[in-house]
């Protein structure tokens, strides 16, 4: 691949900054990776406590503990974390 290849898929302007981003971004790929898999871990076992709290004859959702979550994703990512953990709730819900 030509030099300019390269730099062009980065978009950097030396090989050395297209190198760095091509290794940052296979090590962000492998993170995304690890997230969604525990995305998929954290929806299943929501499942199973909103199944058991149905079961007991409660609420599917427990909106106390939802303001938790907010609260805690708020403080340690600022308001872009309010919004990941709504993304969150939301894919939690309903998965009974």
């Amino acid at each position: 691949m030509s030099s300019k290849t390269v730099t062009e898929a980065t978009g950097a302007r030396t090989e050395e900054a297209a190198s760095l981003i091509g290794d940052a971004r296979t090590r962000i790929d492998s993170l995304d990776d690890r997230i969604i898999g525990l995305v998929q871990e954290r929806m299943a076992v929501s499942s199973v406590i909103q199944e058991a709290r149905m079961t007991s004859g409660g609420r599917r959702v427990n909106l106390s503990r939802e303001m938790e979550i907010l609260a805690r994703y708020r403080d340690a990512l600022g308001r872009p974390g309010t919004s990941l953990a709504m993304t969150l709730l939301e894919l939690c819900r309903g998965r009974v």
